[in-house]
């Protein structure tokens, strides 16, 4: 996958709390993955239905908790 984040490029400002309503509600539809920009890992998610549930509770929890996710800052 062709990651377009890297050192050069300033972080996506991201609400943190509609990305963690989104992925709540919408989590297996990757909403939350297209919000915080990873295109490539939304249609991922999307196509394997939130990872069977698994990926889907995982990332809820991950953002319930700020996680650092790369080239995202929450605010």
């Amino acid at each position: 996958m062709n990651d377009k984040t890297d050192e050069t490029t300033a972080p996506k400002e991201v609400n943190w709390l509609l990305t963690l309503i989104c992925s709540l509600l919408a989590g297996t539809l990757a909403i939350d993955r297209f919000l915080m920009g990873h295109i490539e890992l939304g249609v991922l998610k999307l196509v394997t239905a939130g990872g069977l549930g698994i990926w889907w509770l995982i990332d809820l929890l991950l953002i319930a908790n700020k996680y650092e996710f790369k080239g995202v800052k929450w605010k």
